[in-house]
Order: structure tokens, then sequence, then C-alpha cells
């Protein structure tokens, strides 16, 4: 099969999908987008994984007049991946609110959503549902898998479950697993969500705004740094309210959350970071060390040197553990949030390594 470019599409298996749990739903619906023209040997293709929030609009190389994609400053013309070169694909995770199966989806047996009945799932079944999606395309082999922070626990786990098809990984601000940090962040975000009585035991008829709002401007405030902060905002008022500054940071951390209530589903926000907080190579594969010398693929791990979530340690972890490895470190005041931002030394980095070959 050879596949062309296209813009947003829907596959839809009608047979049963098992988690890792050993839970399982009746069908699954994938959402996806790809760029670029597929080879005849089906060998030129390249996964970019999304992060919690993201979706399967990578990139507007189909629509340059249409909604931004979220990863354009890397996926284009003479970019690291080009989809005059490449068949680029990006899927819509398994449990995410974009398109493919999540808590927001209508159970087929019921007819009714599934939320909190939806199985829990994980890092590995992204990976395993992106497979069917990789299969389905006529794809033989992925130059690479990439992707920042949740999307490059994906780019480890298909190194680690689809050895034979995947020639290199580029991992960017993340870790081989959730630290003891990360899991505690992720907590108070989800008991925000849990505590506003809207939420109604995941069975709400609205969104439980304050609870999303409040988990995602501490969400925010993980993603930048003191430095992008003291820059931008200072100690700078917006205005006064009864006598109290509401400083220029609160408004845009109010402003953050409420955006994020608009376009996503809180259930969704609670089922996807606990399916981070499970992420762990080494799960099932002895220690850590032992997990990680057993993935082949080529591997560029980028850190980002500001990063309060997945602090460059993480990154230099997996460099030194696997065995085919190098480290790239990004230079940026953007925090964890560079890896969308920082696209010069992205492009530069990521060029360097494809160009080797495999």
């Amino acid at each position: 099969m050879q596949e062309e470019e296209t813009a947003y599409q829907k596959l839809f298996l009608d047979e049963p999908f098992q988690f890792e749990s050993g839970a399982e739903i009746p069908s699954v619906s994938i959402a996806y987008e790809t760029y670029g023209k597929l080879n005849a040997e089906g060998t030129n293709a390249i996964l970019i994984c999304h992060a919690l929030t993201g979706d399967a609009h990578a990139s507007s190389w189909n629509n340059p007049e249409g909604r931004e994609g979220w990863w354009d400053g890397v996926i284009g013309k003479g970019k690291a991946f080009d989809p005059e070169k490449y068949f680029i694909v990006c899927s819509n995770f398994i449990g995410s609110c974009y398109g493919t199966s999540g808590p927001p989806s209508i159970n087929p047996t019921t007819n009714k959503k599934y939320n909190l009945s939806f199985p829990q799932m994980s890092v590995r079944d992204m990976v395993n549902l992106e497979y069917k999606l990789i299969t389905h395309l006529g794809i033989k082999k992925l130059v690479t898998v990439s992707g920042g922070s949740l999307g490059g626990m994906q780019s480890l786990e298909w190194a680690l479950m689809y050895p034979e098809i995947v020639q290199s990984i580029i991992p960017i601000a993340c870790g081989a697993r959730h630290s003891a940090w990360a899991i505690g962040l992720n907590e108070i975000q989800r008991k925000a969500i849990m505590e506003d009585p809207k939420w109604n035991g995941g069975e709400y008829t609205s969104q439980p705004s304050r609870g999303l709002t409040s988990a995602r401007m501490l969400a925010m405030m993980t993603y930048r740094s003191n430095e992008n902060f003291g820059n931008r905002f200072a100690r700078n008022v917006r205005e006064e309210v009864n006598g109290t500054p509401f400083y220029e940071v609160e408004s845009y951390l109010h402003y953050q959350g409420q955006k994020l209530v608009s376009r996503f589903d809180a259930n969704t926000y609670i089922y996807i970071t606990r399916a981070m907080d499970s992420h762990d190579v080494s799960r099932g594969r002895g220690t850590l060390q032992n997990a990680l010398s057993q993935i082949k693929a080529k591997t560029l791990s980028i850190g980002i040197d500001t990063d309060l979530l997945y602090p460059v340690n993480e990154q230099k972890e997996i460099a030194e553990l696997v065995p085919n490895a190098e480290y790239f470190e990004i230079k940026s005041v953007y925090g964890h949030d560079a890896f969308l931002i920082e696209f010069d030394q992205l492009n530069e980095a990521i060029k360097k390594f494809l160009i080797k070959g495999f």
C-alpha cells in the first residue's frame, strides 16, 4: 500500500482492543494525520507522538492556511521532519479525547459515554494501538519515532516493544520512568478535578471547570521556568481588585486554565496523567539498566537545561544506559515547553542525527 499525504483521518477497527491490564473494549477508533508520501518499500516513515493535551494535528503541511500544527517548527520543507522526504504520521493516542477512543467516547454496548468505565490505559497500550495504525498504513520500517514529554515516553516503549520496525528514536524531555516528583504533581492536579462538585464521580453533564482550570494552572507552573516567568511577568500588576493587586502572572495562569476547559475533557486528563505515572520501561523487564540495554534502535536523547518537570539527569541516564545513544541539551529559558518553542536547536540536532542513517 502506497499511502498518499492526507489531512485528518479516522480508522475504525471493528474488533476488540485489549489493554495491558487484560480489559477490553469491543471496538476502537484512531484519529490520525499523515504528511508526505510512503515509498513503495514502506520504509521512509516517521511516527510523531504527542504529549498530554496534544492531538494528531502536528503540522499544517496539508493546509498551510488552516490551524497551526503543534510541531510545525520541525515538520516541513527543509526541516528535521521533511514531508518531501519522509512519510510522517501522527495519531491521537488511546484514551485521549481528540477522535481516538477514550473516556468521552460512546460505549457501543450501552450507547452511553464510557466515562470511568473506560479501561485505564498505559503508555504501552498507546504504542500497541499506534502499531495497528502503522500496520494498516503499510509501513514496514520507522526511520524514527519522536515526541516530547509523554510523546518521548511512547518512543522509548516503541523501541522496546517493536524493535524489528524501529530504526531510531528521539525521546525529548522525558525520563525512562516517571519520578515521584512528577507523580506527586499529577496527583495534585487529579485531586483538584475530583474535588470539584461538578465532577460527580466522573459522571458529569458539564465540565468540572473549576477543577480542570486549577489542574492546568499548576501544570503550567511546571512547564516553564522561574527565569521565564520573571522575564515575562516580573511583579507587574494587571489590575487592582478591592485594593488587592491581581498580578499579570495570575491572569496568565487563569487564562491558560480556562482555555484548556474549552478544549479538553476532565476524565481524560485524569486517565492520561495516570498513564504517565505508570510509565516505567523496567516494569516486567528487570532493572532499569537491563531494560534500556535492550534498546537496539539508535537513540538521540534530548534534554532541556531548565526543565523542572523532567530534569536533564533523566535524559542523560537514557543516553548512558542505551547502547547506541547520544545526548543533546537544549539551552532555553522556557523550561519543559522548550520542545515546543526552540525549533532552531531541535532542527539542527535532529537533522544531524538523521543524516547519519541507520
